[in-house]
């Protein structure tokens, strides 16, 4: 087996604990005298990056790819963390950190502000009905922007015109059809077939509402979901 120790590496998790699977399909064992770097310090991880080599290690869950943590010298991430926390405990360190949360907290403020009328054009109910659209902008907001929520309304790939609908549809999945507790064949392709059904009945409820259907709230699912 090559010795890889001097090289910077990109693989997933090998099949026993010490060791790690290129793409390739190599597998390689983690040098003697290196440590597993957890993921969760953007700081410390950077500076065992820039002191290099490092090993990272990436898992694949759907579609999505997730960090394992960084394979490098034990002292080599002994004194990325030292450093980081040198660093951390100065007093510019703190003076930045809170300029930028403040920053941070601003922008999503702002983004709040802009999904929650981006919803309430998606929605455009009648007037008589204008509560109930401004009630369900509220709940779809505060579940879908928080930060690291995961939903569809943090992603920037899609408009944010796109991103509301998305998010209403899927706030009407949950809460206005039984789909949490449905038994779905486990045949490819059928639950999202079953979404784009319950979709349909979420757009063909919304309309009564747009269109200012006289008594829409009676026995309706939606007004049950609001009120609770």
């Amino acid at each position: 087996m090559a010795d890889r120790s001097t090289e910077t590496l990109t693989g997933s998790p090998g099949p026993t604990e010490r060791t790690v699977r290129l793409p390739s399909g190599e597998v390689c064992n983690v040098p003697s005298g290196w440590e597993l770097l957890p993921p969760g310090d953007a700081g410390v991880t950077r500076r065992v990056k820039a002191a290099g080599p490092t090993w990272s290690v990436k898992e694949k869950k759907g579609r999505r790819e997730f960090s394992q943590g960084l394979w490098a010298d034990a002292k080599q991430i002994a004194d990325a963390k030292a450093s980081m926390e040198a660093t951390r405990s100065t007093a510019g360190y703190a003076k930045k950190q809170a300029a930028a949360k403040k920053r941070r907290e601003e922008k999503q403020g702002e983004y709040v502000e802009d999904f929650f009328q981006a919803v309430c054009e998606f929605l455009k109910f009648a007037p008589e009905y204008s509560a109930v659209a401004k009630h369900l902008a509220k709940a779809v907001t505060e579940h879908a922007t928080p930060v690291g929520s995961g939903t569809v309304a943090r992603t920037e790939r899609i408009p944010i015109e796109r991103r509301a609908e998305s998010a209403v549809i899927a706030w009407m999945r949950h809460q206005t059809t039984a789909y949490d507790n449905m038994k779905i064949e486990r045949v490819k392709g059928r639950r999202r077939e079953v979404r784009r059904e319950l979709a349909a009945k979420s757009r063909e409820l919304l309309q009564k509402y747009r269109s200012g259907e006289e008594n829409a709230m009676v026995g309706c699912p939606l007004a049950k979901a609001l009120r609770g």
